[in-house]
């Protein structure tokens, strides 16, 4: 029954769930998925009435779009947002989830709290999303093709002059901030003083990470297809409408005379419109970026051909010019990561399943990085001396620890070679077999030792 009601409700349609559809990236991205008419898109949204409005001028088709209420300053009204989600689509899988809706304030001086207590830009960007992921994500792994796509920013990936050439770069450092629960009066997951424009760059660092994770630890097993994306600088978007009058009227110009990275919102929303459409954007683990600068002046004639942007050449020319961008080490850092979402879970309350990944069971393998690993170590505890002003034992103590660890990596791999030979040669029995050459065989007569001891005793005793 709850199959049939999905069905008449959505048909073949793919269900698309953006958040942040009332405006600038979102509302573009929701725009050309209806266009399509294979995609119903659920546009979750502080204020209803504006999105209602924007719909309408839009022409939005209401068989094809519901407005939902989600306030991403609360933890309490994402869970909720779900729970209606879920009563909407019934049997129906959700098949994309575009984690869009962002708020940037570089001008604060000081910084403006949720209602849970932690810094906005942190949680409306990037920690309500993350539990909203954790929510969805059971149901998205039942879907077909499914994807989770994530708006990074060039800001949160310092190898690139936007993200490693402007003050201040994004840096988590040792997450000093997060573990201490990142809740008023901490404002930073670095620990450090409040700057209104790194919380915005460190939060799009942490989406990009979460990216990462989420295909290192779930991809294989869900079959989701996690991704990041940098659409370009939208430098006329309303995600600046904090900053001063002076920086809004120049921004767009310096952008699109000087640097070429300028990105209209229509081209900006073509492209993440790519990478929930495109066949080829089913690949998970992934950063995606354009080539070249934007090609103006497409207007309604990008949509051509089955949704697929025709032309050749820069970043507005045509769907050849996505590429797989490179990422920063600070992205990459497997530490960091798995320390972010370990906490990030904590602050959200959001489950997770256990990562099940596949692992080679080859014993060989194991051996390898048994071996290795004792090897870093060695040399860890070697540099691990006493330094100078140091009082104490520490060297014996060095010592003592590559003895032991030795003694570990080795008994590791002695399980491993017995493993391996068990699998080889099978198990080798306690006790002989019954019937068995060793069982039915004679015994070999003793030799006779009658009178030997004697001797010995009468040649010592002898003068």
């Amino acid at each position: 029954m709850r199959r049939m009601e999905a069905e008449k409700k959505f048909g073949s349609k793919k269900l698309v769930v953006i958040t942040g559809t009332s405006s600038g990236l979102g509302r573009k991205t929701a725009r050309a998925l209806l266009r399509t008419g294979k995609y119903h898109v659920v546009g979750a949204v502080r204020d209803l009435e504006k999105m209602e409005t924007i719909a309408e001028i839009d022409e939005f088709d209401p068989a094809s779009f519901t407005p939902m209420h989600l306030e991403l300053n609360s933890f309490e009204s994402v869970r909720a947002f779900c729970d209606q989600l879920y009563d909407f689509k019934g049997a129906k899988h959700v098949d994309r989830l575009i984690c869009n809706a962002a708020v940037y304030q570089p001008s604060l001086p000081y910084a403006k709290w949720s209602v849970d207590g932690h810094e906005q830009q942190m949680q409306i960007n990037y920690l309500s999303h993350f539990l909203m992921i954790s929510k969805l994500m059971p149901d998205l792994a039942k879907a077909p093709d499914p994807r989770v796509i994530l708006v990074g920013s060039v800001t949160g990936n310092d190898n690139t002059v936007g993200g490693g050439g402007v003050y201040p770069i994004a840096d988590l450092k040792e997450l000093e901030g997060l573990k201490a629960g990142a809740r008023n009066p901490v404002s930073m997951f670095d620990g450090y003083n409040f700057i209104g424009a790194k919380a915005y760059k460190d939060s799009k660092l942490c989406l990009m990470m979460l990216s990462n994770t989420l295909h290192d630890k779930y991809h294989k097993q869900t079959g989701i297809a996690f991704s990041s994306i940098y659409p370009g600088c939208i430098a006329e978007s309303p995600l600046f409408r904090e900053k001063r009058p002076w920086f809004r009227k120049y921004f767009p110009i310096f952008m699109k005379y000087i640097t070429g990275g300028f990105v209209g919102e229509e081209e900006a929303g073509m492209r993440l419109f790519q990478v929930a459409h495109d066949p080829r954007c089913s690949k998970s683990g992934v950063y995606w970026s354009w080539n070249g600068g934007p090609r103006e002046g497409r207007g309604e004639a990008a949509l051509e051909q089955d949704g697929q942007i025709l032309g050749g050449g820069g970043a507005g020319g045509g769907w050849d010019s996505i590429y797989e961008n490179d990422q920063s080490d600070k992205v990459l850092n497997p530490e960091t990561a798995q320390t972010l979402f370990k906490y990030s879970s904590v602050i959200t309350g959001a489950e997770w399943p256990p990562a099940n990944q596949p692992k080679s069971p080859c014993p060989t393998l194991k051996l390898v990085g048994a071996m290795t690993s004792m090897a870093n170590r060695r040399e860890e505890l070697k540099r691990m001396q006493p330094a100078p002003g140091m009082v104490g034992g520490g060297l014996a103590v060095g010592k003592s620890a590559v003895t032991v660890a030795d003694t570990i990596v080795l008994g590791t791999a002695s399980r491993v070679v017995k493993l391996a030979q068990n699998r080889l040669l099978g198990e080798l029995p306690v006790t002989a077999l019954t019937g068995s050459l060793q069982a039915d065989a004679p015994s070999a007569p003793k030799p006779q030792r009658k009178g030997l001891l004697r001797r010995l005793r009468l040649r010592r005793a002898a003068p």
